[in-house]
C-alpha cells in the first residue's frame, strides 16, 4: 500500500479546494497550483487569473443548501441563491477553516504535465521549475475556453456589429443603450438577456431550439429543495415534466420555440425572471441567426434587426493546455474517464469537477475527491482494466441515447443518481482492496 503518494492538484476553484481539503485531511502530501491570487475560480469577479468568467449580477442557480460542502454549511444569513461574492467568500472561509491555504501556491501556472513511462509525472511550472509527482489531480474547470459558433455565421467577419462571447461579459454597462442580440438558451443567455432588458435599448433572444425553463421557486420553496430526488428516473422525470407544465404552461405563448425533447434529455435552463421579461415585451424572442449584414442581424425566418452588439452564449470547449494533445485531449468535448474521474490509461491521473449536473458541482467534487483519496491511500481498488473500459463504453452509449446530440451533453450527470453511484463504487472498491489484487 502506498502511504504517501506526492500529488499535484491543478487549480484552486471550487473543485480544486475540494480535492485539496480531502487530501489534506487524509494526510496525502500535495501541492495545489493556482494561476490567480486567491481561490474561487469562476466565482471571483474580476479574477486576476484572466481566464475565469464572472459578471457583476451573477447568482448561483442552485440553492444555498444544495451547493454547500457536506461538513461546512453556508451561513444561513445568505439568500437562498447567493451572489458570486458570497460564494467566493464561502470558499475562502472553507480553505481557512480546514487549514490548507499554505499548500496552495498562488500565481503559479502549470505549463506542462508529462506522464513518465515508469509511473509518476513531471510537472513544469510557470516559474521554470519542474517538480516530480506520483499523482496528478486535474481541477482546471470546463467553463473558461469559449466555444464560438461553429462555423461562424456568414458575414460575421465583415459586420460592423460588436461580437463577444458570454465569457467576456462582466457588467451591465456593456449593454447600456445598445440594440443587443443574445444567442442561446442556456443559463448565461437567460441572465444576460434579462440584464440587457433593464439597460439596453432593445433586446432580442435568438435560439436554434427550445429549452425547458426551470423556475427557481415552486410552491414558495427553492425548486431543488422540493424532494423527490431519491425517486427513480422513470417516476422522477414525469413528475417534474407535469410540474413544469403547470407552472410555466406552453412556452410558445412567450414566443419561444417548443422544445424538441423531453425534460431530462438536455441540460435545462434555470431562470426565475426570463418568462416575466418576455411577457412584458422587454425581450423579443427570435429564431436562430442566419447571417450578419453590415449593422443588422438577419434571422432564419427572414426578419432582421439593427444590432450594436451580439452576445454568443454558445458554451465552452473542454481543454487541458498543460497536456500534449496525443496524451490527453477532449476532442468534441469527449474524454474517456471511469466514473468521470479516473483516466483509464494513465495511472494516478484524475479529474475532479469534469461533469455537468442539474445542481451544484461542489458536493460532487467533494465525493469525487474522496474516491481519489481512497485510491491514493490504498483503501479503494479499481476494477480490472477491461471492466473499466466496459463501464465507460456503457455510460457513453447511455448518454448518447438519452441526450440531444450536442457538445454540451458529453459530461452530463443526474446529481442524485451520480452521487449514489460514486458512493456505491467506493464501497465496491473498498471490498476489492480488501480482497487483494484485481486481475488486469
Amino acid at each position: 500500500m502506498v502511504l504517501s503518494p506526492r500529488t499535484c492538484v491543478i487549480g484552486a476553484g471550487s473543485s480544486g479546494i475540494a480535492a485539496a481539503k480531502v487530501l489534506h485531511e487524509r494526510g496525502v502530501p500535495f501541492d495545489c497550483y493556482e494561476l490567480s491570487d486567491r481561490v474561487g475560480g469562476n466565482w471571483v469577479f474580476g479574477n486576476a487569473n484572466g481566464i475565469s468568467a464572472s459578471y457583476r449580477s451573477l447568482h448561483i442557480n442552485t440553492s444555498r443548501e444544495r451547493m454547500e460542502f457536506s461538513d461546512f454549511p453556508m451561513p444561513k444569513r445568505l439568500p437562498d441563491f447567493p451572489r458570486h461574492d458570497h460564494i467566493a467568500a464561502y470558499f475562502d472561509d472553507y480553505v481557512d477553516h480546514f487549514g490548507f491555504r499554505d499548500r496552495i501556491r498562488f500565481r503559479t501556472a502549470v505549463e506542462h504535465v508529462t506522464p513518465l513511462a515508469g509511473g509518476g509525472f513531471d510537472v513544469r511550472l510557470g516559474t521554470g521549475a519542474t517538480e516530480r509527482y506520483d499523482a496528478v489531480v486535474v481541477c482546471n474547470g470546463h467553463h473558461w475556453d469559449p466555444r464560438w459558433p461553429e462555423p461562424a455565421f456568414p458575414g460575421a467577419a465583415e459586420s460592423s456589429i460588436e461580437q463577444l462571447h458570454s465569457h467576456s461579459y462582466t457588467e451591465e454597462e456593456q449593454l447600456a443603450g445598445k440594440d443587443v442580440v443574445v444567442l442561446g438558451m442556456g443559463n448565461s443567455a437567460m441572465d444576460i438577456a434579462v440584464d440587457a432588458s433593464y439597460h439596453a435599448r432593445s433586446v432580442y433572444l435568438a435560439h436554434r431550439r427550445g429549452a425547458h425553463i426551470v423556475p427557481k421557486y415552486v410552491f414558495g420553496k427553492p425548486v431543488d429543495q422540493l424532494g423527490g430526488q431519491a425517486l427513480p428516473g422513470a417516476i422522477r422525470w414525469p413528475v417534474i415534466r407535469t410540474m413544469l407544465r403547470l407552472v410555466n404552461g406552453d412556452l410558445t405563448q412567450y414566443g419561444l420555440q417548443q422544445p424538441d425533447h423531453k425534460f431530462g434529455q438536455a441540460h435545462p435552463t434555470v431562470s426565475g425572471r426570463i418568462l416575466d421579461r418576455l411577457a412584458h415585451g422587454a425581450i423579443t424572442p427570435k429564431p436562430n441567426i442566419a447571417r450578419l449584414e453590415d449593422d443588422e442581424v438577419v434571422f432564419e425566418d427572414g426578419s432582421r434587426v439593427h444590432a450594436d452588439l451580439v452576445v454568443y452564449c454558445t458554451g465552452y470547449k473542454i481543454t487541458f493546455p498543460f497536456f500534449d494533445e496525443d496524451v490527453v485531449a477532449a476532442h468534441d468535448n469527449r474524454l474517456r474517464l471511469f466514473e468521470h474521474v479516473v483516466h483509464p490509461g494513465i495511472d494516478r491521473l484524475y479529474f475532479i469537477g469534469l461533469v455537468q449536473p442539474l445542481g451544484a458541482i461542489m458536493p460532487i467534487a467533494e465525493r469525487q475527491s474522496q474516491l481519489v483519496a481512497n485510491h491514493l491511500t490504498g483503501v479503494y481498488a479499481l476494477p480490472s482494466r477491461a471492466e473499466v473500459e466496459r463501464s465507460i463504453d456503457a455510460k457513453q452509449e447511455a448518454m448518447r441515447k438519452r441526450y440531444v446530440a450536442s457538445k454540451r451533453h458529453t459530461i452530463q450527470v443526474d446529481f442524485e443518481d451520480y452521487m449514489r453511484e460514486l458512493q456505491q463504487e467506493m464501497d465496491a472498491g473498498a471490498a476489492r482492496a480488501e480482497a487483494g489484487p484485481v486481475p488486469a
